[in-house]
């Protein structure tokens, strides 16, 4: 019986939409607080449902590897980027090189972008 409500509430949490993230793949961060406070860097990817991004060379950690000879991978210790909580990362404005907060803007043909609030520079690439 226990099964079976863990079966439905893993299904109900798969049809929940991810929440809105205020950062997105290719923004410059700074971290805020942690061990790595200070450090800026490139995001790699966003995780909405854990809450969490990967930043280059930011939280670095060693991961032992199996070799896998179908991908042609050869065994040992990698270093990989652990994720990091979104809450400990705020987004570096393109304008002013400093850290700001992100919010969202309707333009006039109806599209949803993102800007800084500090210098309300538009942080989306516009097509």
């Amino acid at each position: 019986m226990a099964n079976i409500v863990k079966a439905k509430l893993r299904r109900l949490q798969a049809e929940k939409p991810a929440p809105k993230v205020k950062i997105r793949k290719g923004d410059q961060v700074l971290v805020v607080s942690g061990a790595n406070r200070g450090d800026t860097g490139r995001v790699i990817d966003v995780d909405p449902r854990a809450s969490t991004a990967r930043v280059e060379g930011i939280r670095i950690v060693k991961k032992h590897e199996k070799p896998d000879r179908a991908r042609g991978k050869t065994g040992g210790i990698v270093r990989v980027e652990a994720p990091i909580q979104l809450s400990n990362l705020k987004v570096i404005d393109p304008s002013t090189g400093r850290a700001t907060r992100v919010g969202r803007r309707i333009l006039e043909d109806g599209t949803i972008v993102r800007y800084a609030k500090g210098s309300g520079t538009v942080l989306d690439k516009t097509k």
